[in-house]
């Protein structure tokens, strides 16, 4: 791992890029030409930062961020070579950190699903989630759009890919890790919405169950609202806003314009108020951002449109101090982070470019 100026952010993302350490200080990674970059505040609260240090992972098309609850952050790749024969090869890689700015483990090889290379190549982008107990999870869709999944046990041995079922899956698939212990995966498809749900914590998946609700793909977040019990945010097809919705009741409409990405989302404190805070990319280029009553969607949601451009998708956070902070990619490819006034509100102060 090195500092690197030249380098440049190829894009965001996709997970939990903004993550919060053990000792209270944020770190921001980013993909870039050859690997990643990563920026760590120097101190609890900001403002200032250290990077950007580079890390070297040849030939990454995606890279996925997750955070257990032991704050231990894991990044999961899809990344492709060339063989012998000169044919292009797909496989899914791992690496964690274990402290915050400390360097990473050695990448490993997931492998792939698919035997046959052809297929092996359709294979999309990893997106992880880990489980209280520590259990990472790896999800992936496969050439036949459905599922896969691989998961490493609490005692550092990696089982066999399971094959998960679904089909049609038509983006990243959105996982969310229960404090409960359980797992649960939803994906918009080509019929509607696919839902996984872990039978019991570090046991199996149930066949999934299907929605006739129209999510926009790649727009599908995954956020948890009560006590073992997820909500899934996502742009409407045909209505065009954001729409929250949990198993068992009717999607709720929370206005603003379209979003092309997944919602960054999170929950928090607003005034004593507990809230959700959603973040995406609008369609004019500008970050936008709103809150409303955690699981009290019908009583409002309220959105900011923000000065500030970016390209992918915002990221947020909350900083040792407790402050919401948001990161966003500028349209130059740098890293540029606000966060929450200390006296009230949800205004965004002190735009700092990485």
């Amino acid at each position: 791992m090195t500092a690197e100026r030249g380098h440049v952010a190829s894009g965001t993302a996709h997970g939990n890029w903004l993550t919060l350490g053990k000792d209270g200080r944020l770190s921001l990674y980013v993909p870039t030409g050859g690997g990643l970059l990563r920026w760590t505040e120097t101190g609890v609260g900001g403002p200032d930062w250290s990077g950007p240090h580079f890390v070297a992972v040849a030939g990454l098309t995606d890279l996925t961020v997750a955070q257990g609850a032991d704050t231990y952050v894991h990044f999961f790749g899809r990344r492709e070579r060339a063989g012998a024969d000169g044919s292009k090869r797909v496989d899914i890689v791992h690496a964690t950190q274990y402290q915050t700015g400390r360097a990473f483990t050695d990448w490993r090889s997931l492998g792939n699903p698919h035997q046959d290379r052809e297929q092996g190549r359709a294979l999309g982008a990893p997106v992880g989630a880990i489980a209280p107990d520590g259990t990472v999870h790896v999800f992936v869709r496969n050439a036949q759009r459905g599922l896969m999944l691989r998961r490493e046990a609490p005692n550092g041995k990696w089982k066999d890919w399971e094959d998960l079922l679904g089909m049609g899956i038509a983006a990243l698939p959105s996982p969310v890790s229960l404090a409960g212990g359980r797992v649960e995966v939803c994906a918009a498809s080509e019929t509607g919405v696919l839902v996984w749900r872990q039978v019991e914590p570090g046991g199996s998946f149930a066949t999934p169950r299907g929605f006739a609700l129209r999510p926009s793909p790649g727009t599908v977040a995954a956020l948890e609202t009560g006590p073992d019990r997820a909500t899934f945010f996502w742009t409407d097809a045909e209505g065009g806003g954001a729409t929250a919705w949990r198993a068992g009741g009717w999607p709720l409409a929370l206005g603003a314009s379209p979003a092309d990405r997944p919602y960054a989302a999170l929950r928090t404190s607003v005034d004593g108020y507990d809230c959700v805070v959603l973040a995406y990319r609008g369609e004019d280029g500008a970050a936008v951002l709103g809150v409303g009553g955690t699981e009290n969607e019908a009583n409002g949601f309220w959105w900011y449109a923000l000065a500030e451009r970016c390209q992918g998708g915002p990221a947020l956070a909350r900083d040792g101090r407790g402050r919401v902070a948001m990161a966003l990619i500028d349209p130059d490819g740098v890293p540029r982070v606000a966060r929450q006034e200390d006296s009230s509100g949800l205004a965004l102060i002190q735009w700092k470019r990485l």
